[in-house]
């Protein structure tokens, strides 16, 4: 939540250069209040894990949120019960004409596939679309970012010749950012792919701004202001034992897979992982939200104008 000074005081410009959030006495008393909508667009397999990764980093704020839950129209999945898809998700389709202050778009377990190899690529575009009109502010995840930066902007993914596993550094490069309120000039952040966005090719592309970048994994976190999105290709919403999970999956199915990286304590998998993610996780999901409730419109209908 952001703090009221008067205008004038000293620590009104100084704390707005730090990016904190700050709003004079004039805004603040004609500011309205009512509950955020933020949507999921989820295209997980494992749906109800991860409406619970999601729901638990936005639903942290004091804000009110309304939250909803949307599927592609034709795409079945089958790893989750049909009664629960039935009763807590709407397909597209059926939400074309609703606003919504944000959006959040998963990843996907299809990256080796080109983007129009997806057989609900031809929808995802039209969501992309729609978010221009009838969404606020959105966030795309890990494949979900990949697909967005790659539809507006023709930045291309890069197949890896192995998995991006683990729990790598990353370095802080826009401490001013509002999304960055309270960060670490280092942080960790899970990485599980096998795919990467380039640096030198966002850079390219005028209008991106790379906010958390490592020398190991890449560019992480990508403001595109134009489309009022954010692309982050990494999971800060993964919970403690999410990347032991991968793990464990792929050792039971015969799979090559590296332990993952600074996961396990001294690397060994019959330690308990430990989470040194969660309140940058927290941190930024936070000031995501809280940087939609200062800038959305009270009216929805204006939303998209």
């Amino acid at each position: 939540m952001p703090i009221k000074l008067p205008a004038a005081l000293p620590a009104y410009d100084v704390l707005s250069k730090e990016g904190v959030m700050v709003l004079d006495e004039v805004t603040a008393a004609r500011q309205d209040i009512r509950p955020l909508r933020i949507a999921l667009l989820n295209l997980m397999p494992k749906k109800i894990q991860t409406e619970n990764q999601f729901a638990r980093l936005i639903g942290a704020t004091p804000l009110q949120i309304e939250f909803s839950l949307i599927r592609m129209s034709e795409h079945q999945t089958r790893n989750t019960a049909a009664e629960h898809m039935e009763e807590f998700y709407k397909p597209f389709s059926e939400m074309r004409d609703e606003k919504f202050d944000g959006l959040i778009i998963t990843g996907a377990p299809i990256e080796h596939l080109p983007f129009h190899d997806v057989t609900y690529w031809d929808e995802l575009t039209q969501v992309f679309d729609w978010t221009q009109t009838h969404v606020h502010s959105t966030f795309g995840v890990c494949w979900g970012g990949m697909a967005m930066i790659n539809y507006f902007h023709g930045v291309e993914k890069h197949l890896l010749d192995q998995k991006l596993f683990g729990c790598l550094r990353h370095q802080n490069t826009a401490a001013n950012s509002p999304y960055l309120r309270g960060f670490s000039d280092d942080c960790v952040i899970p990485v599980s792919r096998w795919t990467e966005m380039r640096q030198a090719e966002i850079d390219a592309v005028p209008g991106l701004k790379t906010l958390i970048t490592s020398p190991e994994a890449g560019p992480a976190l990508v403001e595109d202001q134009g489309h009022r999105a954010l692309y982050i290709f990494n999971h800060f919403e993964y919970d403690t034992g999410t990347l032991k999970q991968e793990y464990d999956r792929d050792i039971a199915n015969g799979t090559p897979i590296n332990i993952p990286a600074n996961y396990y304590p001294g690397d060994d998998p019959t330690q308990a992982p430990q989470n040194r993610w969660r309140s940058h996780a927290h941190l930024l999901y936070g000031n995501w939200i809280n940087e939609i409730y200062q800038t959305t419109y009270f009216d929805l209908n204006k939303i998209g104008t």
